[in-house]
């Protein structure tokens, strides 16, 4: 992932979260919130997401756009990509993304932790799993496992994420636990070293398609 130095705030910009079960997207002005939308829908992002952004104030239009390079469900990271790319091109908005998981962390932080381990939906079956510090740097590698090597390969008395409460329940240890959902409202609290211009996806695991021996 390129790392960029932090600049001035844009103007005007458009978060978009289509990793997970949300389909979420916000608009601020000078950092400040001015409008959001977030539904837990599970499937239907391509259908939903673009009369989302929309119904925001000016239709969304912004100088800068920032989006979900995942993590997460294969087809809604390619949705919200594509969507940030096209809305990039036409307005002529810069276009920045961001790892899902890290998303994830900044939210708890925002809500009293410090570090935390998150642990959300992976393919398969499998978690994805990251651990990051007190100032929401990724202190561990992202990996896909089982479940119950998720658990083993984190020490943690801390996680969040839409698979927290499952990552508590399957370790042997006294862990809390807060669920969370990855919401477009809390981007600014990603930390900029973390955004990257380079748009391609994390998928996390390798494709299921395999090539021919």
């Amino acid at each position: 992932m390129t790392q960029l130095e932090a600049g001035p705030l844009p103007m005007r910009l458009l978060a978009i979260e289509t990793s997970g079960e949300a389909c979420s997207v916000a608009l601020f002005e000078d950092g400040a919130l001015v409008d959001a939308r977030h539904e837990t829908i599970g499937r239907g992002h391509a259908e939903r997401l673009v009369p989302m952004i929309g119904e925001l104030p000016g239709r969304g239009r912004a100088d800068e756009i920032r989006v979900s390079l995942g993590p997460g469900s294969f087809t809604g990271v390619r949705i919200g990509l594509a969507a940030a790319r096209a809305l990039g091109l036409a307005w002529g908005a810069r276009v920045r993304g961001y790892p899902t998981l890290a998303l994830v962390a900044a939210m708890a932080r925002s809500q009293g932790t410090d570090e935390v381990a998150v642990c959300m939906n992976g393919g398969h079956g499998e978690w994805f799993v990251q651990a990051f510090d007190n100032a929401g740097q990724p202190s561990s590698e992202l990996v896909s496992l089982p479940p119950q090597d998720a658990v083993d390969y984190l020490a943690t008395d801390k996680v969040a994420g839409n698979r927290a409460e499952d990552f508590a329940k399957a370790s042997a240890n006294d862990i809390a636990s807060l669920s969370l959902i990855a919401d477009a409202r809390h981007v600014f609290s990603i930390p900029d070293a973390l955004l990257t211009d380079v748009l391609s996806p994390i998928y996390g695991r390798a494709p299921d398609a395999k090539l021919p021996a």
